[in-house]
C-alpha cells in the first residue's frame, strides 16, 4: 500500500513538472515553438519539385559577355580581302650563262624567265569614299592589287600613299554604296580588354578570333621604326596582316601587323598598330600622299638602374642622349651627348619611345624647348625642328 501511494505521488510530480515546463515556453518563449514550425515549413517547401527554367527566346538578350556576334555584324562588311600580283624574274639555270655553252648555241636559250607571284592580305575600309587602310608590306612591290568586299564585289586598287617606318598603306577604291568602320579610341585600352581579330588568314576567307589584350606599348621589337603595338593573343596568322582588331563594341582598335611564331602559325603572341597611331599617318598621307615628320638628329635611350647610377642621377625620369648628329638640328641648339632630356616643350618625358613620338609630330620648322640636366645642373634650349630623313634609321 505504501509503494503504491509512492509511485502515484512521483507521477502526479511529474506530470504537475511536465505542465509547469511547458506553461513557462509558451509565455517566457514562445519563438522556440515558432523556430520549429518554421524549420518544418521550409522542409515541406524544399520538398517540392522545382520548376524548370527556359532560356530566353531572344537571341539579343544574349550579348555582352555571352556573344559578341553584334560587335562583328557592326565590323566585318567593312573588313575586306586583298589580292596581290607582281611579275618576277627568275634564273632559269647557271649553266645558261657559261661562255662555252653560248659559243654553241649562242643566244637561243634565255636564261630570265618571269613569274606572276601573288599573295593575300586583309585591309579595314576607313571612309565611305573608299580608302582602305591596311599593312604596307601586304602591297609592297604590287603590280596589281584586288580588293575583294564581303558583300561578294571586287576592284582594283591604288596606292594612295605607304609609310615603311610604320608600315601602314593607304589604298582606295571607286564603288559605289561602300561600308566603313566605327574607329574607336587605342589610348583607353587596358589589359584584359575584349579584342577580335578579323581578318583573311591563309585566304581561307573572312574569319574571327577571339582573345584579350595581353598588353600595351609594346616597343623595340625590331619590326618598325615607330612602334607602339598591341600585344593580343587573338590567333593572328598569314593572310590576317592589314586586317581589323576590333573591341567588344565592334569598334577598330588596331591593324593586325605580325605574330610572333616559331612554326608560322599563331602561337598567341600577336602585335597590331594601335588606331590613334594609325589614324595621324592615314590622314597625311590622304591629305599630301606622303608623312611628314620632325627631326633632331639625336639617338635617344631610356635610362636603366645602371644608367642613373653611373651618372649620378636622382632619378631615372628622361631621356639619355646617347649620340648627336654633327650640324644636325640638336647639334646647332647645344645639345651635347650625355645630356639628359626631362621635357619637351614643358611636357615631361619619361622614355625614349614617348620622346621620339612627341619629336616625330612636330611639323617641320617648328621651334621647340628642350629642357634637362647636364652634369647635374639643369639647362633650357630651344631647337628647330626640320624634316626626317629618309636615311635616319635610329636618330631622332
Amino acid at each position: 500500500m505504501a509503494i503504491r501511494k509512492f509511485f502515484s505521488f512521483l507521477l502526479q510530480t511529474i506530470t504537475a513538472g511536465l505542465a509547469v515546463a511547458f506553461l513557462y515556453i509558451l509565455v517566457m518563449q514562445p519563438e522556440l515553438l515558432r523556430n520549429r514550425s518554421s524549420v518544418v515549413e521550409v522542409r515541406e517547401t524544399t520538398a517540392q519539385p522545382a520548376a524548370p527554367r527556359h532560356a530566353p527566346t531572344d537571341s539579343r538578350a544574349w550579348s555582352g559577355p555571352v556573344s559578341y556576334a553584334d560587335a562583328v555584324e557592326m565590323a566585318a562588311p567593312a573588313v575586306v580581302n586583298i589580292h596581290t600580283a607582281k611579275v618576277i624574274t627568275r634564273r632559269v639555270h647557271p649553266l645558261l650563262e657559261d661562255p662555252i655553252f653560248k659559243h654553241f648555241f649562242g643566244e637561243r636559250f634565255s636564261n630570265t624567265r618571269k613569274e606572276i607571284q601573288t599573295s593575300l592580305g586583309s585591309g579595314v575600309l576607313i571612309s565611305t569614299q573608299g580608302y582602305v587602310l591596311t599593312n604596307n608590306h601586304v602591297i609592297d612591290g604590287a603590280d596589281e592589287i584586288q580588293i575583294l568586299l564581303a558583300d561578294g564585289r571586287s576592284a582594283r586598287a591604288t596606292v594612295a600613299g605607304t609609310d615603311t617606318e610604320t608600315d601602314l598603306a593607304v589604298l582606295r577604291i571607286a564603288l559605289d554604296g561602300l561600308p566603313s568602320v566605327v574607329i574607336g579610341n587605342s589610348t583607353r585600352l587596358r589589359v584584359g580588354d575584349v579584342s577580335l581579330a578579323i581578318g583573311n588568314p591563309f585566304g581561307v576567307g573572312q574569319t574571327v578570333t577571339f582573345g584579350i589584350i595581353s598588353a600595351t606599348g609594346r616597343d623595340q621589337l625590331g619590326i618598325n621604326t615607330y612602334e607602339d603595338f598591341i600585344q593580343t593573343d587573338a590567333a593572328i596568322n598569314p593572310g590576317n596582316s592589314g586586317g581589323a582588331l576590333i573591341n567588344a563594341q565592334g569598334e577598330l582598335i588596331g591593324i593586325n601587323t605580325a605574330i610572333y611564331s616559331r612554326s608560322g602559325g599563331s602561337q598567341g603572341i600577336g602585335f597590331a598598330i594601335p588606331v590613334n597611331l594609325a589614324k595621324g599617318v592615314m590622314k597625311q598621307i590622304i591629305e599630301q600622299g606622303h608623312v611628314v615628320r620632325g627631326w633632331l638628329g639625336i639617338e635617344a635611350q631610356d635610362i636603366t638602374a645602371e644608367l642613373a647610377e653611373s651618372f649620378e642621377l636622382g632619378s631615372r625620369d628622361g631621356v639619355l642622349i646617347a649620340g648627336v648628329l654633327r650640324d644636325g638640328p640638336a647639334d646647332k641648339a647645344g645639345i651635347l651627348p650625355g645630356d639628359v632630356i626631362t621635357s619637351i616643350d614643358d611636357t615631361a618625358v619619361s622614355d625614349a619611345r614617348q620622346a621620339m613620338g612627341i619629336i616625330s609630330e612636330q611639323r617641320p620648322d617648328a621651334l621647340i624647348t628642350l629642357g634637362g640636366l647636364r652634369q647635374g645642373k639643369r639647362f633650357r634650349t630651344q631647337a628647330r625642328v626640320i624634316q626626317r630623313p629618309t636615311a635616319a634609321a635610329g636618330l631622332e
